[in-house]
This record gives C-alpha cells, sequence and structure tokens, in this order.
C-alpha cells in the first residue's frame, strides 16, 4: 500500500485514543520526509510473550498499528522471546518469577494466529529479539551497560520504590530496558509504540539509540485498558480479562458486564465509531452495538449476531430453556456422591481457574446456585437434582449429578 500524502490526515489518524506524543512536531517531520522520500517509517512494538492469550487490553496498541499500516507504514511486531525470560520490571513490586524458554516458545506460538485478527500479516514483519540479542557477547553486553547509568534506572517509579523500601531488584532487571532499548538500534526503529506504563523503557529507547548515533525514535504511549472489574488494568492475573479467543458468546457476555462508565472508554480504544453517533442512544443498546462490534472484529457478523440473540434469550427474557443439561458423574470420594462446588467449577466446568479465584467469587456473591448467592465455600451438590448455577455476569449451567 502507497504512503498516505496528506501529513493533516496522517496525524490525525494516529493522535486519536493516544496518551502521549513524544514528540508530535518531531513525528510531523518524519512523515513529511517519509512522503517527501516515499520510504515507509518503521514503527515498532514489543510483546513479551509470558502468557499464551493476547486479551482486549493488547488490541489497543494493536488497532494503532493498524492504524499505521493503512497509511503505509512498515510495521514490526517484535516478540520479546529472549527479554521474556527475564521479565519485564514494570509496575511490579518484587523480582519477577524468570520464564523458561520453553514457556515462551510455546506462548509466542499463538501469537501469529491471534494477531492475524487485527493485522495484515502480508504486510506485518514479525522479529523474535533472540535473534540478536542471544548473539551478543560480553565486549558487547558491557558497551551496552556502559551507555546508561545505575541513577538513571533508579528513577524508574517501581525501581526507586523498591530500592526506599529495601526489596530486592535483580541485576537482570536493570538489564530490561537496556535490551529492549537495544532492540531499536537493530530494527533502525523510527517510531515505538507501548502502553502509558512503558514510557520509561520506551525513552530509554531513544537516549539508547542517539549513543549508538542514531536519529532516537519518536515514542507513542496507549492508554491502558482497564478490565471488566473496572478497576484494574485488564490482566490474565486479575481475572478481569476479556481473550480475543474467548468463544462469541462468552466474548459477548463477559462485554455485556462492564459498567457504562467504562463503556465510552471501551468505545474509543476498541472502535472506530463515532462516540457523538451514541448520544441519543438508550445505555443499554449502546453496550449491545459495542458487544457486537468487538464480537464481530474477532468472530465475524454472523456469530456476533447469534451471540446477542442467546444473550437476549437468556438474561433479558430469563429463557434459559436452551441450555444445554450437563450430566456430572457422582463423586465416589463423598459418602453421599455430592459434588463439591468449587471442584465442579474449576476442573469439570473450567469455570474457575484458580481456587482463590473461586474464594473470590464467592465473597464477592458472583456464584449463585438456583438464584440463591453461595456463602458456604464448602457448598455440595446433591445428586439426581437439576442446578441452575450462574458465575459472575454472563455464564451460565444447567448441572445434574447422575
Amino acid at each position: 500500500m502507497a504512503i498516505l500524502k496528506d501529513v493533516d490526515k496522517q496525524m490525525q489518524l494516529i493522535r486519536r485514543a493516544t496518551v502521549e506524543i513524544i514528540s508530535e512536531t518531531e513525528l510531523r517531520r518524519k512523515i513529511e520526509q517519509s512522503i517527501k522520500k516515499n520510504k515507509p517509517l518503521i514503527i515498532k512494538a514489543g510483546f513479551d510473550p509470558s502468557a499464551p492469550d493476547l486479551h482486549l487490553g493488547h488490541t489497543v496498541l494493536l488497532r494503532k498499528l493498524r492504524h499505521f499500516q493503512e497509511l503505509g507504514h512498515k510495521v514490526v511486531f517484535l516478540i520479546g522471546d529472549y527479554t521474556a525470560i527475564i521479565g519485564d520490571p514494570s509496575g511490579q513490586s518484587a523480582t519477577r518469577p524468570t520464564l523458561t524458554k520453553k514457556e515462551v516458545i510455546q506462548n509466542a506460538k499463538t501469537y501469529q494466529k491471534q494477531v492475524s485478527k487485527i493485522l495484515d500479516l502480508k504486510k506485518l514483519k514479525i522479529v523474535f529479539n533472540s535473534t540478536w540479542l542471544s548473539k551478543m557477547d560480553s565486549y558487547q553486553i558491557a558497551e551496552l551497560l556502559s551507555k546508561y547509568t545505575v541513577a538513571r534506572v533508579l528513577e524508574r517509579d517501581d525501581f526507586s520504590k523498591r530500592y526506599k523500601e529495601g526489596k530486592d531488584i535483580s541485576l537482570l532487571e536493570f538489564l530490561y530496558p537496556l535490551l529492549q532499548a537495544y532492540d531499536s538500534v537493530v530494527l533502525d526503529a523510527d517510531i515505538e509504540l507501548g502502553g502509558s506504563d512503558q514510557k520509561f523503557n520506551l525513552l530509554m529507547g531513544r537516549t539508547i539509540q542517539e549513543r549508538y548515533s542514531k536519529e532516537p525514535q519518536t515514542i507513542i504511549t496507549m492508554p491502558l485498558l482497564e478490565g471488566t472489574d473496572g478497576v484494574r488494568k485488564m490482566s490474565k492475573s486479575y481475572s478481569n480479562y476479556i481473550a480475543i479467543d474467548d468463544p462469541a458468546g462468552e466474548m459477548y457476555g463477559k462485554i455485556m458486564s462492564i459498567s457504562d462508565e467504562m463503556m465510552k472508554k471501551y468505545y474509543k480504544l476498541l472502535t472506530d465509531i463515532d462516540l457523538s453517533s451514541l448520544e441519543d442512544m438508550h445505555p443499554m443498546e449502546a453496550k449491545k452495538k459495542l458487544a457486537r462490534e468487538i464480537v464481530a472484529q474477532y468472530h465475524g457478523e454472523k456469530e456476533a449476531k447469534e451471540a446477542q440473540i442467546d444473550f437476549e434469550k437468556k438474561f433479558q427474557k430469563k429463557d434459559l430453556s436452551g441450555i444445554e443439561l450437563i450430566k456430572i458423574p457422582k463423586d465416589p470420594k463423598d459418602e453421599n456422591y455430592a459434588y463439591l462446588l468449587q471442584d465442579l467449577l474449576r476442573f469439570k466446568l473450567k469455570a474457575t481457574e484458580s481456587n482463590s479465584e473461586f474464594r473470590r467469587l464467592v465473597t464477592q456473591g458472583s456464584i449463585r446456585v438456583n438464584g440463591q448467592k453461595i456463602t458456604d465455600l464448602q457448598f455440595r451438590l446433591q445428586p439426581n437434582k437439576v442446578y441452575q448455577v450462574k458465575v459472575g455476569k454472563t455464564r451460565f449451567f444447567k448441572i445434574i449429578i447422575k
């Protein structure tokens, strides 16, 4: 695709939903030069394969990369398979456990398929930073370390706080932002994108590029998307995430569970819909439109429509007759063959990922059996009875212990 020749239109699309551009003057100059030389800018974004699933929080940045593709620039999707073994210390209050090489490779394998739902793979360059970082010898590492000072690294909020509290900071964690910055040197990045919590790392990229006699990259920070709880940033570790590989019905239901206050932010960051078109719309209809739009992006319009019909049938019309009856074998460990609800949700229905998540949901009053809130962590389902189990706002099960 040819580079869009209109600088103002490029700037307008790039600015949408960003937190900060350092600097806009610099970015405009780079775009002008790109048009003049008919040479696309190199846009870098790094992804840490510390987990196999990408979620809607990641797509805020992915959608901005798509914008750059549409403008005719060259997007480099960097998988930090080497740096992931260290672990990004951004926002961490303690030293992170390192990942094994096997875990990182397994997680990275899933990324290409998932990003294809947003980015045009024909126009995408996917690279792994182990390609160059694993080949650095001790002299090159020493040279890189000489480009920055400990005092500057300790200015970083998370390091500064841990240092004052006497908490451990490994030298390996000091190395992480330097290696990320060196990626920009190798790739000759003109622009690097990242979440607003990545600002320190991105700025270091500018500094290190200059110290290797390269033109410093422009940095663009993107907002962090809160999860379904509306409080903390979307993360698998908080169980408040919506994975882009979630089934259509589950994705639709999770989006419908967000607050009305969060809805506008989801519209702004996850769609291209003009917010002014929502002004006269009832909040429920606006949220259904949002859910259908996002589900259609990842599953297609047909599945999005079916997910909406199914949601309305279950939750608005209170018709649970269409839910399949799940037969669970009696529990031989219980003298009455009853089944512990905690085990049922975790191991049979995969509705919770851990015992701690089950306890949290019970404490929040988010698990109901036959319409009644469950408060007993040892609640058991008796054999030969049909139970309707609701987990959170979006998941319903009809169960019988046989």
